[in-house]
């Protein structure tokens, strides 16, 4: 007759790993690596203001520090119009089957560059084609900041 064969029972590792400053100091790493990717993706967002005004002459930088100001006005205009535009343009985005958005987004870069000295765009063409270009980067820089810093 066969008996049942206890089997050893599973230690479950309940001690938490320790970081070396403390449970404090890796929530201050993430938040110092979430600002590195901040400022990161900032800079080559502004790099990427240059590359449009160096592909297409219908937009023009002036400087590094003008392109910096002017991916930081487009992100806040990004971040604070484009949904309200989004939702009220709703219909007329359903009929193009999301078309519009190209104009919306050609909005948010020609609003971006009357408000800013330093960068300029020749006409709402030249708005539609830079943001384009610049959507077209924002997106190559978006998937290469995911997989550097990807978690493992």
């Amino acid at each position: 007759m066969l008996m049942p064969t206890r089997e050893p029972e599973k230690q479950i590792c309940t001690r938490r790993l320790s970081f070396p400053y403390g449970a404090r100091a890796h929530r201050d790493g993430h938040a110092m690596l979430g600002a590195m990717k901040l400022i990161i993706r900032w800079l080559l967002l502004a790099a990427a203001l240059l590359l449009v005004a160096h592909l297409y002459s219908g937009v023009k930088v002036a400087s590094f520090g003008e392109a910096m100001l002017a991916a930081f006005v487009i992100g806040l205009f990004n971040t604070l119009v484009r949904p309200l535009l989004v939702l009220l343009t709703l219909p007329v985005t359903l009929l193009t089957l999301g078309l519009f958005l190209f104009v919306i987004n050609a909005l948010m870069f020609w609003w971006a560059a009357s408000v800013l000295d330093g960068f300029s765009v020749a006409g709402f063409g030249a708005a539609l084609i830079g943001s384009l270009i610049y959507s077209l980067c924002c997106m190559v820089i978006d998937v290469a900041m995911e997989r550097i810093f990807r978690r493992t």
